[in-house]
């Protein structure tokens, strides 16, 4: 009813509700799982397209409700099928696969591109400039797709991504490399949000499970793919076609979605408002405290600890101005309410609210387990770099068939709640398992299998809050939602990676400092995979024994954060893809 009153129509009590819609969203927007009514009266909604009308009709709580009319644009246009449907999935597929490569395949290259530039010193920002604009600029590109055309935005971020690549491939200093991180990042930002705003406009809800996670696997397979690429480029050819591969990629993704994607244009009509309207929509001064915020906040947990001590006076004044941004964003927010760059209203819708709940601690689990078990592996096992990614690779393709088996399970049943129960069980399972490491005896059934468990929790979770927010959410704050979601999800990551960073390093000081003759300052600062070669022989199985209890309790933070993504699962309302009706 909501998004009826939004376009400028007055809904009756007759069985017939119509309205004109000079500036269409897709109808299958309208035919969104919203009304908690039990009736089965038909509803229809009449566009006006190109001066004549017409009219979709679906039954209000059909259990098998998909809408007949997908857009408008000249003649009525249903969702694509076919080819065309199996392009733009290609396309977005490609597109998930190129962040996700761009992520993991730059690790293997870092050696040789420190080496050519002399730059050890900026190893750090080859990730911290591609992490603090994507970070930065997640929540802005949820304001950019869901007043601009979708269209638009999606194949703009693609470009800037592929401009950040070009300028890393052909980067002459290491300067120059960061720089073109942090355009590349700036893309990324609007690729993967982006990705599933695309799908929601393409396919019907119903179906949408299993496109989601077929979409989203493709970053388990990137996680495999991104070391073996990178060690081939770099070994027999040169590390800048570790950047050089997105072109391609990305130029794919580009044409396909640029002449097969129909898009339904703005998510709101604004043709009539005024130039400076639409900006003010775009909620420029929102944007202005929360892009600054993030940037500190992400530099703080960069630089503490590690550049300098967390009583520095630069990490105080850090931490001290995004507590300063972040208030006053939050403010703006309350100020400007369904003009925010976060609109309380849907903070306060509940399964938005406990799905973010439950996305924040998923991925703040996640990504401690992704960045410590390559770590124990090169320093326990004493395997190379690429070797921990190759005995990575249970947990990742676990990943990728939980979330392929989410996908179908919730597009047969209609129901997404039962798996964000399961996922943070197995995680929590998973994850103390994995805590049960040691430096010696630890099998290889352990290690795999205990990996194959909290991979499948992570698939069974991972998409299902976006697919939560895309079931309750009104169309026009589908965007939002999604976007606000998955940010939740990257930045829980990037804290409490942070925080586990220091429950290890703690640990690690710590227990060193019980053996003599070892300065524990040598074995913190040197790389996993050359700790044999820094410590003296006698010392080894000792210093071995500390590293992997300090490992183990980066591990426990996991478990609790895993476990404490179950209270955003029992918040969830058991809503169904497949119907209105809402069942509480």
């Amino acid at each position: 009813m909501s998004a009826l009153r939004r376009i400028g129509c007055s809904p009756d009590t007759s069985i017939k509700r119509t309205c004109k819609v000079t500036n269409p969203l897709p109808l299958f927007l309208f035919a969104g799982p919203r009304s908690t009514s039990s009736s089965k009266t038909m509803a229809s909604i009449a566009v006006s397209v190109n001066g004549h009308d017409s009219e979709a009709t679906y039954p209000e709580s059909s259990e098998k409700q998909v809408p007949v009319v997908a857009a408008a644009t000249g003649d009525h246009i249903v969702y694509p099928q076919g080819l065309k449907l199996a392009l733009i999935t290609v396309a977005l597929c490609l597109a998930v696969f190129l962040v996700a490569l761009d992520n993991t395949i730059i690790a293997t290259a870092i050696p040789k591109i420190t080496a050519q530039f002399n730059s050890l010193d900026d190893v750090g920002w080859y990730g911290s400039a591609y992490l603090l604009t994507t970070a930065a600029f997640q929540l802005p590109f949820g304001r950019f797709y869901a007043f601009l055309s979708v269209k638009l935005v999606f194949i703009t971020a693609i470009s800037i991504f592929e401009l950040g690549s070009l300028i890393c491939g052909v980067a002459p200093t290491s300067n120059a490399l960061i720089v073109g991180r942090a355009i590349a990042g700036l893309g990324s930002a609007g690729i993967f949000t982006g990705s599933f705003i695309v799908v929601a406009n393409t396919v019907p809800l119903a179906k949408r499970p299993m496109y989601t996670s077929m979409i989203a696997s493709m970053w388990g397979i990137a996680s495999v793919a991104g070391p073996l690429l990178g060690g081939v480029f770099t070994d027999k050819v040169t590390w800048r076609w570790c950047f050089y591969i997105n072109l391609p990629i990305g130029g794919i993704t580009l044409f396909v979605i640029a002449f097969f994607f129909k898009a339904p244009g703005a998510a709101r009509s604004k043709e009539a408002l005024p130039f400076w309207s639409r900006v003010m929509k775009l909620d420029p001064i929102g944007t202005i405290l929360f892009v600054p915020a993030i940037i500190c906040v992400l530099l703080a947990l960069q630089w503490g600890g590690s550049t300098y001590a967390w009583n520095n006076a630069r990490i105080i004044a850090l931490f001290v101005l995004f507590c300063v941004l972040i208030v006053a964003f939050i403010g703006v927010q309350v100020w400007r309410q369904e003009d925010a760059t976060v609109p309380p209203g849907i903070i306060k819708q509940r399964s938005v609210l406990f799905g973010g709940i439950f996305a924040f601690f998923l991925g703040s689990s996640f990504f401690i387990i992704v960045y410590y078990v390559p770590i124990w592996f090169q320093a326990i096992k004493g395997v190379s770099a690429v070797r921990s990614g190759v005995d990575n690779i249970p947990m990742v393709l676990s990943v990728v068939v939980g979330s392929l088996l989410a996908g179908a399970i919730v597009t047969a049943i209609g129901y997404y709640t039962p798996l964000m129960l399961a996922s943070p069980m197995l995680m929590g399972i998973g994850a103390g398992l994995l805590s049960t490491f040691r430096a010696t005896g630890t099998s290889h059934s352990h290690w795999i299998g205990y990996q194959v468990i909290f991979g499948l929790g992570v698939g069974f979770g991972m998409q299902q809050p976006v697919m939560a927010a895309q079931t309750v959410l009104d169309p026009a704050d589908i965007p939002i939602g999604t976007t606000l979601l998955i940010f939740l999800q990257t930045i829980g990551g990037a804290l409490f990676v942070s925080v586990a960073q220091n429950v290890f390093t703690n640990k690690l000081v710590e227990g060193l400092a019980g053996i003599p003759g070892i300065d524990p300052e040598i074995v913190v600062k040197t790389g996993a995979t050359t700790l044999r070669d820094a410590v003296p022989a006698q010392y080894i199985p000792a210093v071995l024994q500390v590293y992997n209890r300090a490992l183990v309790s980066a591990f426990y933070v996991s478990v609790a954060m895993g476990s404490l993504a179950l209270v955003g699962a029992l918040g969830m309302e058991w809503r169904s893809v497949k119907a209105h009706k809402a069942e509480m």
